[in-house]
């Protein structure tokens, strides 16, 4: 018997909307286990599609097909065939990139990203998690990878019941590895780094950062230092201040391994901003780039007042004529939102400012229109004008 999901009418409307996920509230009788591929239909019995099935987080359903067009292994491999190819095509100056984007290649809760010849795999449902044996055998036959490493220890595993784990799936996996990124050289911790070793989603914005970037440049929440070391060449002086001693250090190697000056510093931001305006410090170029301040819903408006002072402090430290490039990586933070923070953020400098460029996360992290949590990132590159 096909294990199968009995959906509300509210449900199906949000199917009809073109949203993959299903929550708790709107599941009816249920036939399935525990990560089971189901038919889902709704309360006259239609068949509406195929889905991954989880009987602990409160997305019970993630949606694969429609209608009758069944998903088995084969559809799955497409899939990441087809993903796979793209991101080929984009002649990324990159050896780190994203392969696979969950919802956005119409793999839910699947996350895969390149490290030259090293691949990281990220299954964040139960679902997928029980599809992993499929995904590995398809990277390994369409890319042939020295080593395929499972980062399974997001928090968002244990919403699924899963364990938070770090394993060697396929081949062998070094403890650091070399990943090139516009002409500059990373090394990369997969294993114990940030996401699955380096923030790959803001590589086209450190690239557009560049090309205005001069003089005296600040990095805050600098991490492995990518925005500083893409704009160390053409500056003056760079200057990158992490709270994290261990980031700290991987800036300060990753300089000298690219023959670049940059004065890294262990440091609380909103206090060393605060700081630097008290000895009159001024900069040309200024870059923010927090961790997500919003993981919630109910810490947007604390997010939305940790957003204002950050950007408030950067715009009183930049010189008239300066760059600020800002960024939020909270889906719960939208971009109207966030430009407004801005401006008030502006406001309360007593300056005037100008977008330059509207950003979001780079092309190999595609937004899957109808899907908001796809859209994630925001950046900003602002020009102070007096």
């Amino acid at each position: 018997m096909v294990p199968t999901v009995i959906i509300s009418a509210r449900g199906e409307q949000r199917l009809r909307g073109g949203h993959p996920w299903i929550y708790r509230a709107d599941i009816g009788d249920v036939s399935a286990q525990a990560g089971d591929l189901v038919s889902v239909r709704n309360v006259k019995g239609r068949m509406l599609g195929s889905a991954l099935y989880s009987d602990r987080s409160q997305i019970a359903i993630r949606m694969l097909t429609s209608g009758e067009k069944p998903a088995d292994d084969s559809l799955i491999a497409s899939r990441i065939e087809a993903a796979i190819g793209f991101r080929e095509s984009l002649g990324i100056d990159a050896t780190a990139y994203r392969l696979v984007h969950g919802e956005a290649d119409l793999l839910p809760s699947l996350v895969v990203d390149r490290y030259g010849d090293y691949l990281v795999v990220q299954a964040l449902s139960q679902g997928m998690d029980r599809l992993v044996p499929v995904v590995v055998r398809t990277l390994t036959e369409r890319l042939n990878p020295k080593g395929i490493l499972a980062r399974n220890d997001p928090r968002a595993r244990t919403l699924d019941g899963l364990p938070q784990t770090v394993e060697v799936l396929s081949g062998e996996v070094p403890e650091t590895v070399t990943a090139t990124e516009c002409g500059i050289e990373y090394e990369v911790d997969l294993r114990h780094g940030q996401k699955t070793g380096l923030f790959l989603d803001q590589r086209e914005n450190r690239e557009a950062a560049a090309r205005y970037g001069r003089g005296r440049v600040l990095d805050c929440f600098s991490y492995n230092g990518g925005f500083a070391l893409k704009l160390a060449s053409a500056a003056q002086e760079t200057i990158a201040f992490d709270i994290s001693e261990e980031a700290v250090a991987r800036v300060r190697a990753n300089a000298e391994r690219n023959g670049l000056r940059v004065d890294a510093r262990v440091g609380n931001v909103f206090d060393e901003l605060r700081g630097l305006d008290r000895l009159k410090e001024r900069f040309d170029t200024i870059v923010l780039d927090p961790p997500a301040f919003a993981k919630t819903k109910s810490a947007v408006e604390k997010a939305i007042t940790g957003y204002k002072e950050i950007n408030l402090r950067a715009l009183k430290l930049l010189n008239p004529g300066g760059i600020l490039v800002t960024c939020s990586c909270s889906y719960n933070i939208s971009e109207g939102t966030f430009a407004q923070i801005l401006h008030e953020a502006a406001l309360d400098a007593s300056t005037h400012v100008t977008v330059v460029e509207k950003r979001m996360q780079g092309r190999d992290h595609p937004v899957l229109l109808g899907v908001p949590e796809t859209y994630y990132l925001k950046c900003f590159i602002l020009r102070k004008l007096g």
